[in-house]
């Protein structure tokens, strides 16, 4: 009895439909931190500069606290984008869905959930 071989890439019409997937978390990343951005750019529209002193006070470290978790979360998007397009990198290298631990192919409904990843469930556990 024959065993059928393993998988070990995925075809060319697979890698086409990862990369219109990361593509589109792509751009929808990058809005995402254009946003950001741009929160972190504009003055505070609910000046404070009519209030008493005391409010002023608070407000101002509100948004101080504000602004360092846009620039977390800027941080965070930044990081991602990153890792989608690094994943685009290892689909033209035709390296893309195979586990950097285990050698093996990751499951395409991992790689649907979590495009970026490099490794499969198994190989993550073990971490």
């Amino acid at each position: 009895m024959k065993v059928e071989n393993e998988k070990t890439r995925y075809s060319d019409t697979e890698l086409k439909e990862f990369k219109d997937l990361l593509l589109d978390k792509l751009r929808s990343a990058k809005e995402e931190l254009n946003a950001l951005a741009t929160s972190l750019s504009s003055p505070n529209a609910n000046g404070t500069d009519d209030t008493a002193g005391t409010y002023k006070t608070l407000e101002d470290g509100s948004a101080t606290l504000e602004k360092e978790q846009i620039n977390q979360l800027a941080a965070r998007q930044k990081k991602f984008i990153e890792q989608l397009e690094a994943a685009l990198v290892r689909i033209e290298n035709k390296t893309y869905g195979i586990c950097r631990e285990t050698g093996k192919l990751i499951p395409k409904e991992r790689l649907r959930a979590v495009p970026h990843t490099t490794l499969t469930m198994e190989a993550k556990l073990k971490q």
